[in-house]
């Protein structure tokens, strides 16, 4: 696996969680919630339906959807041989 395709991955795991934290702070204007255990559930749930639905629609509907993960090109992972290296 090349640099890039290491930092790739890592960038696309992270932007989902970045937008799920954005999304519930702008759910909590107006709300009071002193609940940090709530919110980092609701942080996680929204990173992972996120993220989640954007790898399903750059499998479906073409490449262009990766850019809601970050990038457009999902990393290229090395084929393993059947001795696991």
């Amino acid at each position: 696996m090349t640099l890039y395709d290491w930092l790739a991955s890592l960038w696309r795991t992270l932007v989902p969680y970045f937008v799920g934290f954005a999304a519930v702070q702008l759910a909590r204007l107006g709300i009071t919630m002193n609940d940090a255990t709530l919110t980092a559930a609701l942080t996680a749930g929204f990173g992972t339906v996120y993220y989640a639905l954007f790898r399903l629609l750059e499998q479906r509907a073409g490449k262009a959807w990766g850019w809601f993960l970050g990038l457009a090109r999902p990393p290229q992972y090395p084929k393993q041989t059947a001795g696991g290296v």
